[in-house]
């Protein structure tokens, strides 16, 4: 009798780890399959609510706005001194430039010739990126004489650029000044291509970057590049005034 209970106990355990072994490799087969997928479909989700969700969130309120235009008759406190060749320079003066924090609006592009007019901010994060275009905080400010790195989604703000052609002009406006570059090339490249840019270049270049091609949702494997060279634009004195 008591034979029979053992075997009857053996038996009872092994149906239990029949039904709850399939049930772990399951649920293992799914947390691996979703840590490896997730990632690659987030964006796409993403871009995909963006433009079919009815109830888009107002972005607005999350940034500082600290852009006043330039107009005709505002004046921008300049200081006349020698260049690093012993010429005669205006520049802007150090302490009435108002440098952006990380997020704030502080400017606005446009290239009329690609129908591109976007609110610039400081800083690449999704707000920006959502309300405009971005600075990479890891580059300069117009007018500091260094490479300017600007992102944008290809899909918003930077789907112009695929009409971007050699020759034509750039302008940034800020609250210290506006500027002028002119395109000098643009080229597909990789996106993990750190080649593309150089941001200890001594020389104000503008480079602006969205994703490849542009008809595609979410991240892509490509970057499409426009570069151009400063045309015109008062520099700022970097020593403090």
């Amino acid at each position: 009798m008591s034979d029979k209970k053992i075997r009857h106990g053996h038996k009872s355990k092994n149906g239990k780890s029949f039904i709850i072994l399939p049930i772990i490799f399951c649920l293992i087969t799914y947390l691996v399959l979703y840590l490896a997928f997730v990632p690659s479909f987030s964006p796409v989700i993403s871009a995909v609510g963006m433009f079919f969700s009815d109830n888009e969130k107002d972005y607005s309120t999350e940034y500082d706005n600290i852009f006043v235009p330039v107009s005709e008759n505002s004046t921008v406190p300049t200081v006349t001194k020698k260049d690093s060749n012993g010429q005669e320079k205006t520049y802007v003066k150090n302490d009435s430039v108002q440098y952006p924090n990380y997020g704030n609006l502080f400017g606005e592009l446009i290239i009329n010739d690609c129908n591109v007019d976007a609110n610039l901010f400081f800083g690449d994060n999704d707000v920006a990126l959502r309300n405009g275009v971005g600075i990479y905080a890891g580059s300069f400010v117009p007018g500091y004489g260094g490479t300017i790195l600007v992102a944008g989604h290809n899909n918003t703000y930077f789907n112009g650029l695929k009409n971007a052609e050699v020759g034509q002009k750039v302008e940034i406006k800020t609250s210290y000044g506006n500027y002028i570059y002119e395109i000098t090339d643009t080229a597909v490249k990789k996106a993990t291509d750190r080649t593309a840019y150089d941001l200890s270049a001594d020389y104000e270049n503008l480079i602006m970057y969205t994703c490849y091609p542009f008809d595609a949702l979410g991240l892509t494997p490509q970057r499409y590049f426009v570069y151009a060279k400063l045309v015109s634009g008062t520099p700022i004195d970097k020593e403090a005034n």
